[in-house]
């Protein structure tokens, strides 16, 4: 299946921390602590949002988006897709469209952070190429402090 993937509209934010939200709660909520739970708030997503607008990519139709991922320097910032957009390659277009933008950007090699729970991401990640580096304390972006917290980290050469 083909996907267009596009810049989002400024109108589409709502929608698109509200799939981040509900994203994050389905693959996040049970397996970190709840103090960083507790700060993952509806409106924290959608100002992160507006700070990586510029490096936000969307599929979907526009103000119905399906999916986004955010690229942050050599980094898949963020990937997210709706429920109904798994198994329909979405994500997968958008972690190539990810990885292309971080190549052309110059990096040689990219990285991302993922829940060492999430069997199924880290699956996913794999099948894209990319390698298990290890478990490290990743200072994640809050809306106060960086709060610190064990990730797998996964790298893919360019």
């Amino acid at each position: 299946m083909t996907h267009l993937i596009r810049k989002p509209n400024p109108t589409e934010l709502p929608a698109l921390a509200q799939l981040w939200y509900d994203g994050w709660q389905v693959a996040h909520a049970a397996h970190v602590p709840a103090s960083l739970t507790a700060i993952r708030t509806l409106d924290s997503f959608a100002i992160r949002l507006s700070d990586h607008f510029e490096n936000i990519r969307v599929i979907g139709e526009i103000d119905r988006p399906l999916g986004f991922c955010i690229t942050k320097g050599p980094e898949i910032y963020q990937l997210y897709v709706c429920p109904e957009a798994k198994g329909t390659g979405a994500a997968a277009s958008l972690i190539m469209n990810g990885v292309s933008r971080i190549r052309l950007a110059g990096h040689k090699s990219a990285k991302l952070d993922v829940n060492a729970k999430n069997a199924r991401a880290i699956a996913f990640y794999e099948k894209m190429g990319w390698q298990r580096k290890g478990v490290e304390t990743i200072m994640l972006d809050t809306l106060a402090e960086p709060y610190p917290l064990p990730c797998l980290v996964m790298t893919q050469k360019l």
